[in-house]
């Protein structure tokens, strides 16, 4: 364990951003699934109003810096990939 203040404080920052970054990241998974169930489901309403939402939690997460925009850009592109390809 840390014994000088300011490592103390920056266990307790990296803590609370960890745990940001973490529900994030399981927000941004939850949607990309969203979007995969539809697409198997062949619903093609719903695939494209969960594409929607999916990209807009993405780009979200690129801005906060959670995930580099190069990598968020190639989870949108996955997913409107797979909804553009649906029969």
């Amino acid at each position: 364990m840390a014994n000088i203040k300011s490592a103390k404080k920056r266990i307790l920052v990296t803590k609370t951003k960890n745990e940001r970054n973490k529900a994030i990241k399981s927000s941004v998974k939850t949607a990309i699934k969203k979007v995969y169930a539809a697409v198997e489901a062949g619903d093609k309403a719903a695939a494209n109003t969960a594409l929607v939402e999916a990209t807009s939690v993405i780009e979200k997460a690129a801005t906060k810096g959670v995930y580099h925009k190069n990598n968020a850009a190639r989870k949108v592109s996955a997913i409107t990939k797979a909804v553009n390809t649906m029969a």
